[in-house]
């Protein structure tokens, strides 16, 4: 009889806690999310793409998801938040779901398919309608273990990335003409071009046109600590940030007030953007005042040799965790039950 209790415990147990994704690594994040804040995000704008807050996410109303990005391998929802959500309500759309590791007090609009939201304290303001909500979930064991993991991951990752593109050996040029600055890429055997410069090149220039000549990746490594982003694009921004990435591994603090094409990695910055950026983005930090749009990168760069992230302990999936306790108990009562046997 006992022994029976127990499965069904077990089941329940299994059944009742949540599904745990992959996390993601390396440059599959670039892939996977159009915008990555690994502290706080401040907003009062709205992200096309995937979305993932490593601390809380404030401000006036936001949107996300607000178009349909590439199929996610990692099944990856359209918000990721591992601290709070507060402000103004956050609009949910195209079937983007939510996990949220704290509370959401600003409330959810679901919009468009049917969504899941998942999230670890309470929910407030939210109309579940034909939805599904769970909350509460921090009482789960390994709900909030794999959101720190993964924010972990990403906080590591996406700074070695940076570091080691920033060793990168220079094989393409910046031409200034007056106002204008020409990269001229020239991609290697594995079709990638590096540009390595200061960002004095940048302010000393208004106008960009780039000339990817093929590149599937175009890495244009900047040097400096404060980033101002103010030039312009020839020919319009689209079908950058599917293959260039402004890497800023040295940037504190970073302004955007132009419309900018290209992927830009600056793990370590804290950000403020007041207009659109096309392509993936990584912040420390940000304040979003203007849009981030798809183009997210889909090149096929690889470091060589590979960057590992930090390594944290390893945290079992809920389903692992599950098993691992039932099996714990399932071991304890045989246990207890052989030594009556022989006692007797």
């Amino acid at each position: 009889m006992k022994m029976r209790l127990l499965a069904a415990a077990m089941s329940a147990t299994i059944l009742a806690l949540p599904a745990a994704a992959s996390p993601v690594v390396g440059v599959d994040a670039l892939r996977e999310w159009n915008l990555i804040v690994l502290g706080d995000l401040t907003s009062s704008s709205e992200v096309e793409g995937r979305t993932f807050v490593g601390g809380n996410l404030d401000g006036n109303s936001s949107n996300y998801q607000i178009r349909t990005p590439a199929p996610s391998s990692y099944d990856t929802p359209g918000l990721t938040v591992v601290g709070n959500v507060t402000g103004g309500a956050k609009n949910l759309n195209n079937a983007s779901g939510a996990v949220v590791g704290g509370n959401v007090s600003s409330g959810f609009n679901l919009n468009g398919g049917p969504q899941t939201v998942k999230v670890g304290g309470t929910i407030a303001n939210t109309n579940v309608n034909q939805n599904t909500v769970n909350s509460g979930l921090a009482a789960n064991a390994g709900f909030l273990d794999g959101l720190q993991q993964q924010k972990s991951l990403l906080s590591s990752g996406m700074t070695d990335l940076s570091q080691g593109m920033n060793k990168l050996t220079s094989n393409s040029t910046l031409t200034v003409s007056g106002n204008r600055g020409t990269f001229n890429a020239q991609p290697d055997a594995k079709g990638v071009a590096v540009f390595n410069i200061t960002s004095s090149d940048l302010n000393r220039i208004g106008e960009i046109q780039f000339n990817l000549n093929g590149a599937d990746t175009a890495i244009v490594n900047v040097s400096g600590t404060n980033i101002v982003l103010n030039d312009n694009f020839l020919g319009g921004t689209q079908g950058l940030g599917e293959h260039v990435i402004w890497n800023f591994a040295d940037a504190t603090s970073l302004s955007l007030t132009t419309a900018w094409g290209g992927s830009v990695l600056a793990p370590g910055a804290a950000a403020n953007t007041g207009n659109y950026i096309q392509g993936s983005a990584v912040f420390g930090s940000l304040v979003q005042n203007g849009e981030f749009h798809l183009g997210t990168y889909t090149g096929g760069y690889t470091p060589t040799p590979p960057t590992t992230p930090g390594t944290p302990t390893p945290v079992p999936e809920p389903g692992t965790w599950a098993l691992m306790l039932a099996g714990l108990a399932l071991g304890a009562l045989l246990l207890v039950r052989r030594r009556r046997v022989l006692a007797a």
